[in-house]
């Protein structure tokens, strides 16, 4: 089997202690979380986790089963077995004298991305699309001095008709 992404959306209820559950249970097994997003879903009193893990389909299948055991999970959706829309959000501090400023632009322009902050000597930039964009825009940034970086992790939907 070969180990690939997995993008997991995992409804619960929205009490103290879940996040630390489900994260605890990612890794006593070993498995990896590279991005966790958690927030209120549609429903009152339950939230939506969407958390980004690589394994094989028998580890999904493992993860999953053990999701159930837990009190709080309701749900449990592998969103990347159907065409999905994942997004994240990335402010990114940059250093930028005003003279360099237009070839900075120049990159924000390109990525549809925005400057959300102007500084003396500095810029926050804000980019927002899939996982690849946001690495594609922050490795353009690194000559010019990031100074601090912060994102927000994945968020997902699975595409099309309503579930």
């Amino acid at each position: 089997m070969t180990t690939q992404r997995h993008t997991i959306s995992v409804l619960v209820n929205n009490q103290p202690g879940v996040l630390q559950r489900v994260s605890g249970l990612f890794g006593r097994r070993g498995f990896n979380i590279e991005s966790i997003t958690v927030g209120a879903s549609e429903e009152q009193g339950l939230s939506r986790m969407i958390i980004v893990t690589t394994g094989d389909d028998n580890m999904l299948e493992q993860v999953s089963k053990q999701l159930y055991k837990l009190v709080d999970v309701i749900k449990v959706i592998d969103l990347s077995s159907n065409p999905m829309v994942a997004r994240e959000v990335a402010l990114i501090k940059i250093s930028a004298e005003p003279s360099l400023r237009p070839e900075v632009l120049g990159i924000v322009e390109t990525f549809r991305a925005s400057v959300v902050d102007i500084g003396p000597n500095s810029l926050i930039v804000q980019a927002v699309g899939d996982t690849d964009k946001i690495d594609a825009i922050v490795e353009l940034l690194k000559p010019y001095g990031i100074r601090e970086l912060s994102r927000t992790g994945v968020t997902a939907m699975i595409r099309g008709s309503v579930r």
